[in-house]
């Protein structure tokens, strides 16, 4: 994403797009697992853990916002509950810097 604030650390970075245009009915939320990460198996595994963890926080993007989460290949040996913490961390502080909340 061209615009944006982007948030990251060692498993994935967070690309965050704040819309003032009218919102968009929802969100929208992408995911990004390069080869870099693994073979096609670990790829889908990663996604797969990526979008039941974003599933569970969707409320938080808003309407009409959108998200871009970019796994990096650490994310392929990341556990479930750093996964969480890393998507967490990042996305708060990409909250902080698109100004949510204020």
């Amino acid at each position: 994403m061209r615009r944006g604030v982007r948030s990251g650390n060692a498993t994935l970075v967070v690309h965050l797009l704040r819309s003032d245009d009218p919102p968009a009915p929802s969100a929208r939320v992408g995911f990004v697992v390069s080869k870099a990460v693994g073979n096609a198996v670990v790829r889908n595994r990663v996604k797969r853990r990526l979008r039941h963890l974003v599933a569970e926080r969707i409320d938080r993007v808003g309407p009409g916002a959108t998200m871009v989460v970019r796994a990096l290949p650490p994310s392929a040996l990341a556990e479930g509950p750093l996964l969480a913490r890393e998507l967490e961390s990042a996305w708060a502080r990409a909250e902080r810097r698109a100004g949510v909340g204020r």
